[in-house]
């Protein structure tokens, strides 16, 4: 291939995400570790885009996006009022305060660190002392087994404590209750029907697990099956998929980026993101979420710099703890018109977003080739477990070559690779794609009866996603306490996945779950929002 000649620069290729420019009008300076000499020379990433503009050019005389032609509208973020603020903000400290009467008083029976001069304490004070003397009250709220699958309905495994939630027991008693707590958008996580079928056929030919990598004896066909089945349901050249889904955020951006890249990162992205970015040692600046304009200002500040080897955007589809779907035409618009990349996260969108369910990307109008690296799970829409990244082929063989997880990790259980298959090819028949109507159907009934309620949720009408903000420990508590007992097993969310002020209940919703099952949902959540108080919003 010719080499291309831009502002000095010579490119060699189009071909890696790593692949350089060598600059042959000026020679870089280094003073005191500090480079001097970029004038118009410099080193650069080249993109693996789509025809779009490549970074380098001089972006200054651009004149700034016109928004309003895009839906830049990220969900419903209503802010609460004054006085629950200072009250939520006055709870906290009180039960702050209790907490350190109770650390001054009586001596947890706990493991403490000893012998440790010298070397940096393995736990911080204040997450030590928040973990022991405030999460510990709502312990019994969180990590609760089941013993079912988390199908439309579950089985909680009950449980008591003698110790102040310091440790559990069984009660030897179960609970049946409606699941609105687990990933299972599509209802694909059942124990029986085709899906389940195909993976006990493959669990019987090839075990439940490959005891290698990918790289040396962990492949079988399965797995070239289930990357070409995906590659086609995205739309896309080629497909690579991981064991887990954490680790393919954690495990697959470090083989992606490096030194010299700057990362655009969305604030409520996922602590896997954040971790995959740390680990490629990659500059992170962040954005407000899902402000473009705010994006729009720092990508340009970034480009003025001239230092950058390249500019990768990084945002999700759904974002799991808001339920906020992201602006994806104007995020690619972005793009484009200054010449960045994209990294999309689609771990909460893929199979639940769209008439097709291929994602946001397929919910937003957005051609697959216009974004750079999709990523996506297979734990929420499949009832499986892993992950992937897809894109073009060269992106692909590039990962593998360079990314941890195809030579350290080990490779998907094939019974599991099975299933998300069996899923896939179930979503290309009409009843499959009904699941995906009746998942849109019952997102839209359960926010709209939930607005009527008066109280506080968060995220866009189409998200499967419905974060309602309790904003206190205690309410969080109490409300899981008593929609537990009326047989509605959900989840609660606070600190730290959460700011501090801002707990609240996690509604997940499903293709699986029926109408007269949401209406029994809805009928105990407003009997316990009157109980406890938590009518917050100012929109009725």
């Amino acid at each position: 291939m010719a080499a291309v000649a831009m502002r000095g620069c010579v490119r060699s290729s189009d071909t890696e995400l790593t692949e350089t420019f060598e600059c042959k009008s000026y020679e870089e300076k280094t003073v005191n570790g500090i480079n001097n000499g970029h004038k118009n020379g410099y080193l650069k990433t080249a993109n693996i885009n789509n025809g779009v503009v490549k970074m380098g050019g001089n972006y200054a005389g651009l004149p700034p996006m016109d928004w309003s032609q895009y839906d830049t509208f990220p969900g419903s973020f209503e802010k609460c009022s004054l006085l629950t603020a200072v009250l939520t903000h006055l709870g906290l400290y009180v039960l702050m305060f209790l907490g350190f009467v109770n650390q001054l008083l009586f001596k947890p029976k706990v493991a403490t660190e000893r012998n440790r001069e010298g070397y940096a304490p393995l736990y911080n004070s204040f997450e030590q002392f928040f973990s022991r003397y405030v999460y510990r009250r709502v312990r019994h709220c969180f990590n609760r087994p089941i013993c079912s699958a988390p199908g439309a309905e579950l089985t909680l495994k009950e449980r008591y404590t003698n110790d102040y939630n310091w440790s559990f027991g069984f009660t030897g008693t179960e609970r049946r209750c409606i699941n609105l707590g687990s990933y299972n958008y599509l209802g694909f996580a059942e124990p029986t029907g085709p899906c389940a079928e195909a993976a006990a056929q493959a669990a019987r030919r090839y075990g439940l697990a490959m005891a290698s990598s990918r790289a040396e004896l962990g492949s079988c066909p399965v797995h070239k099956e289930l990357e070409e089945t995906t590659a086609r349901f995205l739309g896309v050249e080629a497909a690579m998929v991981f064991g887990m889904g954490f680790a393919t955020n954690s495990l697959g951006l470090p083989g992606l980026l490096g030194p010299g890249t700057l990362a655009l990162s969305d604030e409520n992205n996922h602590a896997s993101l954040i971790l995959g970015l740390r680990l490629a040692r990659a500059t992170v600046r962040v954005f407000r979420h899902n402000d473009l304009r705010h994006l729009e200002r720092l990508a340009r500040e970034a480009i003025a710099e001239r230092r950058w080897r390249k500019i990768v955007i990084v945002v999700e589809g759904v974002y799991s703890m808001e339920g906020s779907i992201v602006p994806l035409q104007g995020v690619v618009a972005l793009k484009r018109r200054l010449g960045l990349q994209l990294y999309l996260d689609e771990a909460h969108s893929v199979g639940a977003m769209g008439a097709h369910a291929r994602g946001v990307t397929d919910h937003c109008g957005v051609e697959p080739s216009d974004v750079d690296v999709l990523m996506g799970t297979f734990t929420k829409s499949f009832g499986a477990a892993g992950g992937y990244i897809a894109g073009s082929a060269r992106l692909i063989a590039w990962l593998r070559a360079h990314g941890h997880a195809h030579a350290y990790a080990h490779a998907l259980s094939p019974p599991v690779a099975t299933q998300i298959a069996a899923a896939m090819r179930a979503l290309r028949t009409p009843q499959g794609l009904r699941r995906v109507r009746t998942l849109r159907d019952n997102t839209h009934h359960f926010r709209r009866r939930l607005q009527q309620m008066g109280v506080v949720t968060l995220g866009h009408a189409d998200s499967p996603v419905v974060p309602m903000l309790v904003y206190t420990f205690s309410k969080m508590a109490a409300t899981v306490e008593r929609l537990t007992a009326r047989g509605i097993a959900t989840v609660g969310v606070g600190f730290p996945a959460t700011p501090l002020y801002k707990a609240r209940i996690r509604f997940c919703l499903s293709a699986a779950h029926s109408r007269e099952q949401l209406d029994r949902c809805l009928t105990a959540i407003e009997e316990v929002v009157e109980e406890l108080g938590l009518r917050y919003s100012r929109r009725r």
